[in-house]
């Protein structure tokens, strides 16, 4: 035999034998039902540095000398829920052109140059219930980004141009609002859930943003923007006292002044049940979306929620995404959430994506087990599952500096307790089966459900009308105003 030939057999027999071992029973992998894992550690938070200046502005550090950079972020006290309701769109306005337009003695575009420079940012915006700014820098260059950030806060200019820039950009998304069927079908069910003027709800028109002036953006400011509404958090390479010392220089002559913030907009508990429709001939699947109104973080009930939706529709182990999914092959998504807010209620929300064929079908299956998860306790081993897929993510909560540093300054705005995150994880290990299904009981109400529907009627394998009575929801967009844009 040559030696190339006792080389290939060699490597045969090598081959073999690696297979004969891992078909060993010792070896043979094991059921994940038979794994187990070692307990969670317990996290350690740092502790994050809170100061106030003397004109009210609150400031958070924790130093990080992980790597030479520095991060930061603000909350500032206003939001797109205070917009007037005949000038939707003004907040977000003012949040674009804060940075786009600079301030009283730095363009927009000479910012921009500034920071491209060294590869720092700093950005502002404004979103449903707050304001914010943050910025990112290499340790040498902070100073000069946070003088940027305490510039644009203080003093921005608003030109016309950049103003007109963000109008061009909030037309276009108006225009392209109906293009994306489960856009359309999210934005239409929260009007149903909070009521199509509601503030958590409503959706910005060319009217209401053509009757937007720049006097409009500058009372805006001036009746939002000032110290004792900002907290200012931190984090970083450098020495906490440097810094301290920096930011009064920066932000303690900025004068603060009297702020009448109205409460949060009310939500009213008396939500209608009802079957809506919206008709989307070009699309050959449903977009489904089945709930009511939910809770808010705070709620005695939020931690067996919580779990109820995971059991619901919370994972691949989920029960509607073991039946739905994969026993009946209706929907390849398929989801169910409790999705509390901070300051006002949340959303009972089952979201799923069906054949245009088996609409009624995945329908009536999900109806049956919202039913049925307020009629009879979950098993120890869903409990368990559910308690493992939260409890497990619960780390994310806490891998960076930057997101510990935010939750702590997010708790203060809304009025939590500083260990809320903290108490998270026991308050989720001691929840019972007969916990979630008291609070399934008392929290979904399955004969009040609202059922929205976005899709190709004559397709689908029955009428909506066996579940009630069927609204036809117009989606058509309103005309700008022949008023025209202001200025």
């Amino acid at each position: 035999m040559s030696e190339r030939a006792r080389l290939r057999q060699a490597g045969r027999m090598a081959v073999a034998a690696l297979l004969v071992s891992f078909a060993s029973p010792a070896l043979a992998q094991r059921s994940y039902q038979e794994l187990t894992y070692p307990p969670l550690r317990d996290i350690a938070v740092p502790d994050v540095a809170r100061t106030e200046l003397g004109n009210g502005l609150v400031l958070y550090l924790l130093e990080d000398h992980t790597l030479p950079k520095v991060q930061g972020f603000a909350f500032i006290r206003t939001g797109e829920r205070y917009d007037p309701p005949d000038r939707l769109g003004l907040a977000s306005i003012v949040g674009l052109t804060m940075r786009t337009g600079g301030t009283t003695t730095r363009s927009g575009d000479e910012i921009n140059h500034m920071l491209e420079n060294v590869g720092a940012s700093v950005e502002t915006g404004i979103g449903e219930d707050a304001g914010s700014a943050s910025l990112f820098a290499l340790r040498e260059d902070f100073p000069m980004a946070l003088e940027i950030l305490a510039d644009l806060l203080q003093n921005p200019a608003f030109p016309d141009d950049k103003i007109e820039l963000a109008k061009v950009g909030m037309r276009s998304g108006i225009a392209r609002r109906n293009d994306d069927v489960a856009d359309i079908a999210n934005r239409e069910f929260f009007k149903l859930l909070y009521s199509k003027d509601s503030p958590y709800a409503r959706t910005i028109e060319y009217a209401t943003l053509d009757r937007i002036t720049r006097d409009d953006i500058v009372a805006f400011h001036q009746r939002y923007f000032h110290p004792h509404q900002v907290s200012l958090g931190l984090w970083g390479d450098f020495d906490s006292g440097a810094v301290r010392a920096l930011v009064e220089r920066l932000f303690g002559s900025w004068e603060s002044k009297e702020v009448e913030l109205s409460p949060p907009p009310p939500v009213t508990s008396d939500w209608k049940p009802s079957v809506n429709f919206i008709p989307k001939d070009d699309v050959n699947q449903t977009n489904l979306r089945i709930g009511h109104l939910g809770g808010r973080l705070d709620d005695p009930d939020y931690f067996s929620m919580a779990l109820m939706a995971e059991i619901l529709g919370g994972g691949f182990s989920s029960r509607l995404f073991k039946l739905i999914r994969s026993e009946q092959g209706l929907a390849y998504r398929v989801r169910a959430s409790w999705s509390a807010e901070w300051d006002h209620p949340g959303s009972f929300l089952v979201v799923c994506n069906t054949r245009s064929e088996t609409t009624l079908q995945a329908t009536t299956a999900i109806l049956k087990e919202i039913r049925r998860i307020t009629e009879e306790p979950v098993s120890q081993e869903e409990l368990r599952l559910a308690k493992d897929g939260i409890l497990n993510s619960f780390v994310f909560n806490f891998d960076s500096t930057g997101e510990i540093v935010r939750r702590l300054m997010t708790y203060d705005y809304y009025g939590y307790p500083r260990d809320f995150l903290e108490k998270y994880r026991a308050n989720i290990e001691k929840v019972t089966a007969d916990d979630i299904l008291r609070a399934a009981k008392k929290r979904i109400r399955p004969d009040a459900l609202i059922l929205l529907a976005v899709g190709r009627a004559q397709d689908f394998d029955g009428s909506l009308d066996t579940l009630g009575e069927v609204d036809t929801i117009d989606i058509s967009i309103p005309p700008p105003s022949p008023e025209g844009p202001g200025r």
